[in-house]
């Protein structure tokens, strides 16, 4: 069991401390300090932790960002101390809405909210993943017709492997995860988010993930 804090409580949040509560892990869902959550968040029962996201990073070993991307720096930044030693998974994509609240312009061009992070959080291992999938996929990787793929961006290789297994937890098998290497490969995967907005217009929410298949 490993104690998890997730900042954020909107729906990848949620989805995301749902499935790793089922898993068997404790986890500790981190609500914004004015109580404003988006989303639903989970029932009672569900053996989820509620706390201010300074909390949640303080209590955890790992700690997940699905805050918005475009404040993410920001954000968690001002929990240097925290995230101190800790595991940072980063699911988010920072990016500038378009007129329709579909990604747009990417917040960080010719580099990445996870590099960002990990320059200001030198004391906080950065892994990049999930971000190049509808939320849906990320807890359920099997739902789709074809095997998808979850992306692995760190420099810290244990940190990676740590991750790889919580990926485990949600479904993902071994086949499906790809480690592209160290932080600034994850600049190649944040930019796959341009092509989520044209396949929402012309496809709806539906699920689907940007794969790699051999």
């Amino acid at each position: 069991m490993t104690n998890i804090g997730i900042l954020g409580a909107g729906r990848v949040g949620t989805h995301l401390a749902r499935a790793l509560a089922s898993a068997g892990h404790h986890v500790t869902l981190g609500r914004r300090e004015n109580g404003d959550v988006a989303g639903t968040p989970p029932r009672d029962g569900t053996g989820i932790h509620y706390a201010d996201q300074r909390s949640a990073a303080r209590t955890a070993s790992v700690v997940i960002n699905a805050t918005p991307g475009n404040s993410s720096l920001a954000r968690l930044t001002a929990l240097r101390t925290e995230l101190a030693g800790k595991i940072l998974v980063d699911v988010s994509n920072a990016t500038e809405d378009d007129a329709d609240g579909l990604p747009g312009n990417l917040c960080y061009p010719g580099g990445s909210l996870a590099e960002q992070l990990q320059e200001a959080l030198p004391d906080t291992s950065v892994v990049k993943t999930l971000n190049t999938m509808l939320f849906t996929v990320m807890t359920d990787p099997g739902s789709l017709a074809g095997p998808p793929t979850a992306y692995l961006s760190g420099d810290d290789e244990a940190a990676k492997k740590t991750v790889a297994g919580l990926l485990g937890d949600l479904g993902w098998q071994p086949a499906w995860i790809e480690d592209l290497g160290g932080i600034t490969t994850a600049r190649a995967t944040e930019a796959m988010v341009l092509v989520v907005p044209h396949v929402l217009r012309r496809s709806g929410p539906a699920p689907f993930a940007v794969s790699l298949t051999r």
